[in-house]
């Protein structure tokens, strides 16, 4: 995207201020905001620029703690405390939606000139719907894609331009690259007993034509014993069971991973860190043909129920949405929109790998939703590592998944 584009989406910004502005009042109305979101990320940066408008709505900025997010918010709700608008994780969505703590934003998405669900990946906004209506608007998002090295690609005798496209042949390519003499594995990915685990294993059930509610399909059972035969022989480190995706990128960032399933957010640390040339390509798919899918990251924006203010909390989202051609340009995260292009970085290897997790955002499917997403995800995460222990066959412990998920889902 060129200088003269840039001016184009700043002008059009600048020519829908006017639509979030109301009257000017004797006093501003207070908006109140909660994220996670830190002074270089976009919602205090975002809040900074709208209250310079003097649209007679002031915003105000509260920063929470992850760890927080759930029972703090749902008990300021419960209380009458809550905040206008938070961001949530994108998982956690439905759990307030389906307790009527969300605003149902269908009505009024419907009827505005700046939030146009048609612009949006199909992911991203699956995780905002909850009983067929709208509850919130994404923020932001991200996947996960395979990073390979390309040197070693090479050094082993593999095509560097053609890296695995299917399961069969990511395991064949791990076999040959894996070198214990010079410590390094084929593969690292997260297996981690926490929602890293489930991120990263249920694109390759859904995949394979499976998805929580029949967790223990074949395509599912064939998922995770690849993930066991890659453990079993060692084409990745036996760590993969406890170490997250940042930890565990690490080692294919040092060289001692040829490669790595992993998301955007490394790149930064890739042009910094990597002393070899790489690349990334789409997860594989379980057979040529087959349906693509990959996680999807990050979060959403909302507006509580109880809001004294729906109208003007809903122009500050309309402002934030104006404003998603900077969540890339200003603050290194991808848009959660079809519409919107992300601008040459001048880094052709991490210009060349977000083409890539761009094309995988079409393929991005929500974790749920559902209100009950941490025991459905917990459930998988024991069948993994039931699985990759060698507790349980795979299909002894995505049956007990199953099960598991069925007493919830009844």
């Amino acid at each position: 995207m060129g200088i003269r584009k840039y001016a184009m989406l700043g002008a059009l910004a600048l020519a829908t201020v006017s639509s979030f502005c109301i009257p000017a009042q004797a006093e501003d109305v207070t908006i109140t905001v909660w994220s996670l979101d830190r002074d270089i990320q976009p919602a205090p940066n975002l809040i900074a620029d709208y209250n310079k408008l003097n649209t007679g709505i002031k915003v105000e900025y509260r920063q929470i703690q992850f760890d927080d997010v759930v029972s703090e918010a749902m008990r300021a709700f419960s209380t009458g405390q809550a905040p206008d608008i938070i961001a949530v994780d994108n998982p956690e969505h439905a759990l307030f939606a389906s307790r009527n703590a969300f605003l149902d934003l269908t009505d009024m998405i419907a009827k505005s000139e700046v939030v146009k669900t048609a612009n949006y990946f199909p992911g991203p906004l699956a995780s905002t719907m909850w009983d067929g209506k709208n509850y919130g608007i994404p923020k932001a998002t991200n996947t996960i894609a395979l990073y390979y090295n390309k040197d070693m690609f090479k050094a082993k005798g593999l095509d560097p331009e053609k890296p695995p496209q299917t399961w069969t042949e990511l395991v064949d390519a791990a076999r040959k690259l894996t070198d214990p003499a010079a410590n390094v594995y084929g593969l690292t990915f997260s297996a981690k007993a926490n929602e890293e685990g489930t991120f990263q294993f249920l694109p390759w059930a859904q995949m394979a034509g499976a998805s929580y509610e029949n967790i223990n399909a074949e395509g599912a059972v064939k998922a995770l014993d690849t993930w066991k035969t890659i453990l079993e022989e060692k084409l990745a480190s036996p760590d993969t069971l406890t170490r997250s995706q940042w930890d565990s990128t690490g080692t294919f960032n040092s060289g001692n991973a040829a490669m790595a399933i992993s998301g955007p957010w490394e790149l930064d640390r890739m042009v910094a860190e990597a002393k070899f040339d790489w690349g990334v390509t789409l997860l594989p798919v379980p057979e040529q043909g087959a349906e693509r899918s990959s996680a999807m990251g990050d979060f959403n924006w909302a507006i509580f129920a109880n809001t004294d203010h729906p109208e003007e909390a809903f122009k500050v989202l309309e402002y934030f949405v104006s404003q998603d051609n900077r969540m890339f340009k200003d603050f290194g995260q991808l848009p959660a929109r079809l519409d919107i292009a992300i601008p040459e970085t001048g880094e052709p290897k991490k210009d060349a790998a977000l083409k890539v997790f761009v094309e995988q955002l079409k393929y991005a499917k929500p974790r749920g939703p559902h209100p009950e997403w941490p025991k459905i995800s917990k459930a998988i995460q024991d069948a993994i590592q039931a699985s990759l222990t060698g507790q349980m066959t795979s299909q002894e412990a995505l049956d007990q998944a199953a099960a598991k998920i069925k007493a919830v889902l009844d």
